[in-house]
């Protein structure tokens, strides 16, 4: 029973559903499990051999990287929206766990980045506090002006937000329910508000600690930014070239292609064909765009060498929204390139070709 074993693991909140299989793809044990660390670690210990284990990204992904890691060879976090095999045919928990692991032992998953970076956990779960309560204090702000209009009343820009306009604005609502609701919508707000102040005062001074706070301060990059790639990106040597980057991003180009070659003359000619454009990646961390795509549009209206880059892409016949997205993905480029060197910002080394 020794050799390389093949793990995949079903998660669900109660239950955890297990299929081992050998180096020959027989499965040797299943079992179904309690979702607790004692009783997977009491499982995982009674299997011989040199375990390779994975399960699909989840909400208990994290917690069971950490635990699994220490006891066996590998552990691989998979997407799921790339496991297309579990779609097919028959589906249920004993089943699903039997294909992970198949795709496992014939190397078939598309990992999903995980790593034991204690000295990051902090920042990590700050950066995620702070983008929860930016879009739980934007919706309760979009809610206040909803008030207003439902009643006709108009409330374009920042003033409605304001405490010293507050009681001119209430004195409007001539319905005292309305007027009510609107008053505790004012308090959910202040309190957001207040939280989200702290969150991002706490933020950047864990930012602080780690010294790619300083190599990554490129124009428009502030420290609030800085402080979330950091976070999201946890270290640059994930990503082999400034391309895969790209690609998590969501800044990639997608391509179609058929048929691209042909024989002339007995010998393989590449095609002539336009490749089919699709657009951007569909698949990608979309708070990491984001960041590098608001960093863009910010460059490109203020003064500086990304606005200088910015220009000559238009003056050379580009669309601003395409100037733009070369914008995001020379900045991304960049980011990528003085982290992994460690070394800070330099205009004058800015090379004028695009992205």
């Amino acid at each position: 029973m020794s050799g390389t074993k093949y793990i995949g693991m079903d998660v669900h909140i109660s239950s955890l559903v297990v299929a081992v299989m050998d180096e020959r793809g027989k499965v040797v044990m299943e079992s179904i499990l309690e979702t607790k660390a004692p009783a997977i670690l009491a499982f995982i210990r009674s299997v011989p051999g040199s375990l390779h284990v994975t399960l699909e990204e989840g909400a208990y992904s994290t917690w069971l990287y950490d635990l699994l890691l220490p006891h066996v060879a590998k552990v691989v976090v998979c997407d799921p929206r790339k496991n297309a095999l579990l779609k097919v045919g028959n589906k249920n928990d004993k089943v699903d766990a039997r294909k992970l692991a198949e795709l496992l032992r014939g190397g078939m998953l598309s990992p999903v980045y995980h790593a034991r970076r204690t000295s990051l956990r902090t920042l990590q779960e700050l950066a995620r506090s702070y983008r929860a309560l930016t879009k739980d204090t934007t919706r309760v702000m979009s809610r206040l002006k909803a008030v207003y209009r439902g009643w006709g009343i108009a409330c374009g820009g920042q003033q409605v937000y304001a405490p010293r306009y507050r009681e001119a604005w209430l004195k409007r609502l001539r319905e005292a329910g309305v007027r009510r609701r609107a008053e505790q919508l004012y308090e959910q707000f202040d309190f957001l508000r207040a939280l989200h102040r702290r969150v991002r005062r706490e933020l950047l001074v864990e930012s602080r600690k780690h010294p790619a706070s300083e190599w990554l301060r490129l124009p428009s990059l502030g420290p609030l930014r800085v402080a979330q790639l950091i976070a999201l990106m946890q270290t640059p040597h994930r990503f082999r070239s400034k391309r895969q980057l790209w690609a998590y991003s969501g800044l990639a180009l997608e391509t179609h292609s058929s048929a691209e070659y042909c024989f002339v003359a007995g010998r393989v000619q590449r095609s002539k064909k336009v490749l089919s454009l699709r657009g951007l990646n569909v698949n990608h961390n979309h708070d990491l765009k984001n960041i590098f795509k608001s960093a863009a549009t910010a460059a490109s209206v203020r003064s500086g060498p990304w606005r200088d880059f910015y220009a000559s892409l238009l003056a050379k016949g580009m669309k601003p929204e395409m100037a733009r997205l070369t914008l995001a993905r020379k900045i991304a480029a960049i980011t990528l390139a003085l982290w992994k060197k460690g070394e800070r910002f330099d205009a004058t080394q800015l090379k004028p070709q695009a992205a």
